[in-house]
């Protein structure tokens, strides 16, 4: 048996207006932008801007670089709807495997979770230090010849999705060493804010606070 169907709110001259413009610049339009235009047309106009500002306007990061760190990202969150982006990182010029490569490092990042683990329980048996060279080993073979710069950020921002404190103030000094400025990471760091929320920028940005207080890498501000 079919659901029913919605029937449409109608929308105001505002609304259809600031629908049409959102569906005009993305080619498409999601749920919520939908509800927005019909009850808060206000709002979908300035998240529209923000979105915009936040995905596609160019800030310091490549197109390529851009899509690399968002595949990556949207794997480590489980976000079903990254198919947008990967659909971006196509256009951007990514390869599926150069796209592959990316999810792997999501995969290769979500292990170190089990690093700390094991280092921190049983570290007369698996030293940390053997643990950490065994992870950056996997995560060389993940990465192939992808720029070490911009693999470390795309790990960084995983790690900072999972709120993986150790894995991302790793991975950040690493960055930095490999050439990442702040602003890199800024960019990197502040695409969290769709797939995970503002909470987990405040811990990835705290985290990075820490490193600095630490003297292992510049400070995010």
């Amino acid at each position: 048996m079919s659901e029913p169907a919605i029937t449409p709110q109608p929308l105001s001259g505002e609304g259809a207006s600031i629908l049409a413009e959102v569906e005009g610049k993305r080619g498409y339009l999601l749920p919520y932008h939908r509800m927005f235009a019909a009850f808060a047309p206000g709002l979908l106009r300035k998240y529209d801007a923000f979105y915009e500002a936040l995905t596609l306007v160019p800030r310091v990061l490549t197109p390529v670089q851009r899509e690399t760190v968002w595949a990556a990202l949207l794997a480590a969150a489980r976000e079903v709807h990254g198919f947008i982006h990967m659909k971006r990182a196509v256009k951007a010029g990514l390869s599926r495997a150069d796209i592959v490569r990316a999810v792997t490092i999501a995969a290769v990042t979500e292990g170190h979770a089990t690093i700390d683990f094991s280092a921190g329980n049983w570290a007369a048996w698996t030293l940390p230090d053997d643990l950490q060279q065994a992870y950056l080993g996997n995560f060389g073979a993940a990465c192939g010849n992808l720029e070490p710069k911009l693999a470390h950020l795309a790990a960084l921002v995983c790690h900072a999705a999972r709120r993986n404190r150790s894995g991302m103030v790793l991975h950040l000094g690493l960055a930095v060493r490999a050439g990442a400025l702040p602003a890199d990471i800024c960019e990197g760091l502040s695409y969290l804010l769709l797939p995970c929320g503002g909470n987990t920028l405040i811990e990835a940005v705290s985290f990075w606070e820490d490193a600095a207080r630490e003297g292992l890498v510049p400070a995010p501000y």
